[in-house]
């Protein structure tokens, strides 16, 4: 397994999950990310469920507990680019330099999350959120 790639997944998957901490579970089908995740903490009654190891914005299931992270090496390895029946609705550069982007698709009511170890956002039509607007969620 490519080192960034096991990075990436201990970083955003691991934490919190109920198969394990640490990346000796990991499985691969398609894409980089691990197919054995699951979020498995909770916070406060009512929240629900939280990717414990994602920025505010990016961390909470909400009603959708079946929501997924999905990890690409670049942009154009995501069998979902260019998005047209998958929306982005938010982007956001985070501390490691990859570009995190919620979205949702419309026609299954779905949501996801894709992270791609790379600067993209130049490339994905949606609102950008800062850091300043991370600080000001609860």
């Amino acid at each position: 397994m490519k080192e960034i790639i096991k990075k990436a997944v201990e970083t955003y998957q691991c934490p919190g999950c109920i198969t394990s901490s640490n990346i000796s579970c990991y499985e691969s089908v398609c894409n980089a990310e691990c197919e054995n995740h699951i979020a498995g903490t909770m916070i406060q009654p009512y929240v629900g469920l939280i990717f414990l190891g994602m920025p505010k914005g990016f961390n909470r299931l909400g009603p959708d507990d079946e929501c997924k992270i999905y990890i690409y090496e670049n942009l154009t390895s995501c069998r979902w680019y260019p998005y047209k029946f998958n929306i982005p609705v938010w982007k956001y550069l985070d501390k490691y330099g990859n570009t995190l982007v919620r979205g949702i698709s419309p026609r299954l009511n779905k949501g996801w999350i894709h992270i791609f170890l790379e600067d993209c956002r130049d490339k994905i039509n949606c609102i950008e959120i800062t850091e300043k607007d991370i600080e000001e969620m609860d």
